[in-house]
Formats: C-alpha cells, structure tokens, sequence
C-alpha cells in the first residue's frame, strides 16, 4: 500500500511543506508540497535527501552500550540502559547533588516540541544547580541576549517584514543558503527578489560575496566590524540631523545617550576598521531614513563575533533611530495574539533579567542567557575540580566536539565523566565518548507542531503534523526517554515527584502524560485558535493536522504597533541606556588586532551542509565531496599559494591544514572555511567519516577570556589567523 502525506520539514527554519511517500510503512521518498501556502512546491536538496536519514543504515536504532575494553558499541534493551543510567544518576545525585548533572541540547533540538519539552523538564527537575546548554551560544545567545537589554525580555525578537519592504540591509546572513534564521519565510531568496521587483533594493554586508550577495548588492567589510559600520551610521543619523529625537523618543529612553556615545564614530573614523568608504556609509544611513519602509537583519555572522550582543544592539538601535522599528515594512515583532501575552512574557523577563544578574557560571563568572551558560566552557566545567563539577552528562542531538571552541579539550573532558549519555542518530564524534547512546526519532516519525518558530514568521502561519511512519527500530522521543528515564530514578526532588504524581493519575484514566497538550493549548489561544470552543471552527493541534495537513495562513501580514505588547518594561519603552553597552564600546575601540596574526577567519554555510549532522548523506555528498577554504587571489598570490594547493591555517590557539580554492569575491586579508567537518572515524558514520574534513573550531579559543564578555557567544567569526602553504 502507497500513502502521500503532507507534512514539514524540520531541518531549518523555513518549515517547508513536504509530502512523504510511504510504502507498506516505510518512507521512501520526500517531495515538497505544491499545496503548501507558502513554500508552495520548494524544498532544498537537503529536505528532499532526508529520506536517507531515515533509512540510513548506520543509524542507531537500539540502545546501545559501550563495552569498557575497545571502545565499542553493543546492543541492550531499553530496560537494562535505563535502569543502569538511572541507577547510577541518582548515585552521582545523592553524592555530589544537581551541579554535577549536564545537559546539552543541539540546533535540531528546536524543531521538535518533545525534545525541547523533555530536554527542559529534565534539567530543571533534576535540581537548580544543574549545568544546562545549548547550541544556543554558538548561533543565537547574543540575539536573545540584546532583546534582553532592550525590550526586558530575551522572547521578544524583532524580524524584518519582508513581504512589504522596500530596503532590507542584510549583515552576516546568507539566506539563499540558510533560508533564515530567526526568520521563517519559505522561498525567501523568491520574497527578497520581490523586494527588487516593486522598486527596492536589498543590500548585503559581508566580507564574502556570498551566495545571496551574488544576487543583490553587496558591501564587502572586514571581517567583525558591523558595530564599528553600525556605530557610524547612528552618527551620520544624529550629526545630520536626518532623525528628530523627539520623535525617536515616543518609543524609547536614553536616545541623547545613546547619540553622545555614537558620536566619535563619524564614518571617516570608522573606515580604518570596516573597509567601507564615508560616502557609500552616509549614503546609506540616509536611504535607511528617507526610504518609509527600510530594515537591517542580522544573523549568525553578526553574532559570533567578539562583540556579538553589542553589534545585535546596534542593528535593533539603527532600525529604531531610522524610524523602522515596529512599522509596516520595517523590522517587526511576530506576535501570537494571545489575550494577556504581555503578562506572560512579562513575568518570564523579569525572571531571566534576574538569574542574568545574580547566577553566574562556575567559570569564567558569566550569566545565563534563557537559562544556558556558555558551551565554549563545557569542558572546564567538567575539568575543573570543586562545588558542581559535572560528573554526568547528557549529549542530545548535538555535536559539541565539532561545535564548539577547542574540541580536542572537549574530547579529553569527555573521557573522565562517570556518566555520559547520548540521544541521537548516530553514533558521531562527541557521542562516541557515551556510555550510552539512546535512539531517537526521526521528524517524520513524530508527531509536531514548531512551538519555538511561532514567533519569527514573516506571514503568520499554522501547521501541525502527525507522524508519517512509526519509529525505526526501537527509537523513541526524547520525551520518552526522559520520562521513561526520571520514573525510574531514586532521586526525588520536588518536580520529579510531582511529575510522578500526574504521571500516575494520568495513568488511572490509561492516559500517557505527554507535552502535546502544551502545544495544542498554544494553537488553541493564539490567532486562528479556537480559544477552547470558544471560537466555532478555530484552529486546534487535531484539526491542523486532520483538517489542514497543508498549514494554515491566519494573517497577510504582520500586526503593527505592538511595543506594548512585547516590550515589558513600563509603558512599553524600549531601555537604551546599559552601562553593560558603554563598556563592549570602550572594550572594542582599546582592543588591537595582534600583528603575528594578520589575516581573519570567518565561517561560511554550504548549501549541501547542515552543521554536522547531515554529512552521512550520500546525496548531499556526491561528487567527492571535500572540505576546502576559500581565500583572496591577492592574499594567496603574496604567499605562493595556487588554487587547489594544501594550506596551514594557524591561529593563537591551534592549526589545520587543508586545501584552498581562490576567488576575488572575499576581501582581502579575509579566509572563508566552512564548519561542521572533521569526522576522523571515532563514530559510526561511515560516508561522514570518509568525507573526513577538518574541524575548524580548533582554531577557536575556550578560554573565559575569549568567549564573548556579555552573552558568553563563542568566539567564531573574525579570528586573527596566520595562513601559510604546506
């Protein structure tokens, strides 16, 4: 028997509608969805070959347990993993207590309600002194972080509208490639040429000529200078008069303050740092005035730098100065329209402004950004003997190892944890070090509703799905796991017992305690809902999936005023004053670049790559694939360097070799190199393994002084590196 079910994919933030062909209950192929209102027939060639994901036979479908003598993986059941796991958590628990106790959370992590909903029950249930991170403070932290500082709460983030602007300015992001971040909006790279088509422009800032670049208008700039660009186009908007203050300052506090410390970054001052000449800068600052619906959007290079959260700062400031903050066709919150969010958000806000400012991370002395602490420290975390040393482990669809700063030192940590478990695909170079590795599903063997996206969409939109196949083998979602695994433990703190509690009455009535409940309240309040029966025909989780497997499209457009709803502070004033900012300004202008090092590293997105995770693919890796730099004609001319030839990429904290391709379409002094390699055979993936690569983190710095002061970012992008032929 042959099925065709609409669904989604949940490999990146679009959420492109698919259909899945499945044979006599097997996936066998993924198409994407002509039906779906907005993706309306595309889907990457990563969404199409996840079909190999599913079926891919080095996949972990049973427990499996690592034998003490080699290393291996055996098979076990379900019940003997967890009953040791718990066994010995709730020993390590009662010696050491919750600090010794971590978890990990991966990118793929935020697709999935379940995991997210597990991932979170766990380690707040397992005590208050437990570690908890996420990719978070390789991609995001700084951007949560700044709508912290400025809104009072990190859940209130701004997206350009892109359906109706007419300027959009993007710095550090590579759409055509990522298709969004922070953003969801299918056929972005189709929306941003409708941008061009009814008269505007779209300019992209980036020390390569990207793949989005290479369509619209690119500024090239040195690498980790947007503040510096970003500072100097505040300047030419006060110095010129070309804002009126008074105007800026209905909807914010401290805008003389924020225009006395912008003033000593006049665009002919700047120039030295960005590589961008005063004219095109002044030109610029005045079509972002002049033209009535305009937006800068700043993604991933914007903050991995060492200034992530106050260059995330400077974007939303120059959107807010211009004039373009929460306007049509400017840079816009995506509300849910639920009665009485500003209240939730509220409280939420007041709770993370507070553990910001009195928790702090056991090294390096940093705040929590939505609760995690930096990942770039993991291993000194696990290292460094003393109250909450982390003694257990838990590693959930992630790849650390290869993700963050100095994976080598994270390795090493890795291998003197009493207890390391793994919830993932694969076996790859971080779960190796487990002592357990859990099978989990698939998106397309879950059910799922994208609880964390609802709120970047540029057209607001509902689609809920059930699961397209049943699990493989034995996996199960990481909601289970953790229920399955805390039912089992001896610890009993007080969530963990309530979680009993309701876990047991739930049970009474043959009733599985389950998040969807969560998920269907979400649909239910927010816009198109059917506010609990309230509303006759309005959306549910159940009538999504039944009624409207293709999604829902509840609004044209992004509802516009709403600082009131998203900003928490009193009478929903953007805060510009943060003494925290003062000083990220004075730290940058006294920092010096170091003269051994004179070249910049940057990261870049592959289209066929997605981190790490996807590389066992043999679709996306045909045609040999390789891991290969890119570099300036000039720069490799000056160093007797040719196309193809073998590199030394050197920085103050490690080195790799690897071959390089050239381009003019870098700035000099500028070398690209992709993330995400490195595979060196210590996990289960074959086709990853052979691609092999290397892992570009080992150029980047663990230490607490290179990890970026405010968000606790690690430092990725703009890295002094040395470049030299083998």
């Amino acid at each position: 028997m042959i099925d065709h079910k609409p669904t989604f994919c949940r490999i990146c933030e679009p959420l492109c509608g698919m259909v899945a062909t499945v044979e006599d209950g097997r996936l066998v192929s993924l198409r994407p969805d002509k039906d779906h209102p907005l993706s309306a027939g595309f889907a990457c060639q990563k969404g199409i070959a996840f079909t190999e994901v599913v079926n891919d036979p080095d996949r972990v479908t049973t427990p499996l347990r690592r034998r003490a003598g080699d290393g291996s993986f055996e098979p076990v059941s379900w019940d003997e993993a967890l009953d040791d796991i718990a066994g010995r958590l709730s020993d390590i628990h009662r010696r050491h207590g919750s600090g010794a106790v971590g978890w990990y959370m991966g990118n793929p992590a935020a697709f999935s309600y379940s995991h997210v909903m597990g991932a979170m029950t766990f380690i707040k249930g397992i005590g208050r002194h437990s570690h908890f991170f996420t990719s978070s403070s390789q991609d995001t932290s700084s951007r949560l972080l700044a709508s912290q500082f400025l809104y009072g709460t990190p859940m209130s983030v701004p997206i350009p509208d892109l359906m109706r602007t007419d300027l959009l300015v993007l710095m550090g992001a590579n759409p055509v490639v990522s298709h969004g971040s922070f953003l969801t909006a299918p056929r972005i790279k189709d929306r941003m040429h409708d941008v061009v088509k009814r008269g505007g422009r779209v300019v992209v800032v980036d020390p390569r000529r990207s793949e989005t670049a290479a369509q619209f208008e690119w500024m090239g700039i040195v690498p980790d200078s947007d503040a510096y660009l970003l500072l100097s186009l505040l300047s030419v908007m006060f110095a010129e008069a070309l804002v009126d203050p008074a105007t800026v300052a209905r909807q914010a506090d401290g805008v003389q303050w924020l225009a006395t410390h912008c003033e000593p970054f006049a665009p002919e001052r700047t120039e030295q740092h960005t590589g961008i000449a005063p004219e095109t800068v002044r030109a610029l600052a005045r079509d972002l005035v002049a033209t009535p619906r305009a937006a800068i959007y700043g993604r991933l290079g914007t903050c991995v730098g060492r200034n992530g959260t106050l260059t995330t700062y400077l974007i939303d400031a120059v959107n807010l100065v211009a004039g373009n903050l929460d306007r049509p066709g400017g840079s816009v919150f995506s509300t849910l329209g639920i009665s009485g969010q500003r209240w939730g958000i509220k409280a939420m806000g007041w709770s993370m402004r507070r553990a910001y400012r009195r928790k702090r991370s056991r090294i390096g002395g940093f705040g929590p950004v939505v609760g995690a602490e930096p990942a770039a420290l993991m291993a000194k975390e696990i290292a460094t003997p003393g109250a909450r040393q982390i003694k257990a482990m838990f590693v959930a669809a992630g790849n650390p190892v290869l993700s963050v700063p100095n994976g080598d030192e994270l390795e090493g940590a890795l291998e003197t944890l009493d207890l390391m478990v793994g919830l993932d695909l694969y076996v790859n170079e971080t779960t190796a070090h487990c002592d357990y590795v859990l099978p989990v599903t698939t998106m397309y063997e879950r059910d799922d509703f994208a609880l964390t996206f609802q709120q970047f969409q540029a057209t607001p939109f509902r689609q809920a799905t059930e699961a397209v196949i049943a699990p493989r083998g034995e996996a199960r979602t990481e909601w289970e796991i953790v229920d399955d695994l805390t039912a089992r433990m001896a610890t009993r703190t007080p969530a963990f017992a309530a979680l009993g509690v309701l876990r047991k009455a739930l049970g009474a009535f043959g009733v599985r305690l389950t998040p969807r409940p969560l998920a269907d309240g979400m649909i239910r309040l927010s816009d198109g809902g059917d506010r609990f029966g309230l509303r006759r025909g309005g959306l549910t989780f159940a009538r999504l999936s039944r009624d409207h497997p293709h999604g829902v499209v509840v609004s044209p457009h992004i509802r516009t005023p709403v600082l009131d709803e998203v900003v928490v502070y009193p009478h929903g004033r953007v805060q510009l004053v943060h003494d925290d900012i003062a000083a990220e300004i004075a730290a940058m202008v006294r920092r010096q670049p170091p003269a051994d090092y004179p070249m910049r590293m940057i990261g870049m997105r592959e289209p066929r790559s997605e981190n790490s995770w996807m590389h066992n693919s043999p679709l996306l890796m045909r045609g040999e694939r390789t891991n290969r730099a890119l570099m300036h004609l000039d720069d490799a001319a000056a160093r007797r360097i040719a196309d193809g030839d073998m590199i030394e990429v050197s920085s103050a904290h490690g080195k790799i070799a690897l071959p390089v391709s050239l381009t003019a379409d870098i700035v000099a002094g500028t070398i690209a190199i992709p993330h995400g390699w490195g595979h060196k055979g210590t996990g289960g993936w074959r086709v990853a393994n052979k691609a092999g690569g290397v892992n570009v983190n080992q150029l980047m710095s663990s230490d607490p002084d290179d990890v970026e002061a405010l968000a606790g970012m690690s430092w990725l992008t703009g890295v002094p590196v040395q470049v030299g032929q083998l």
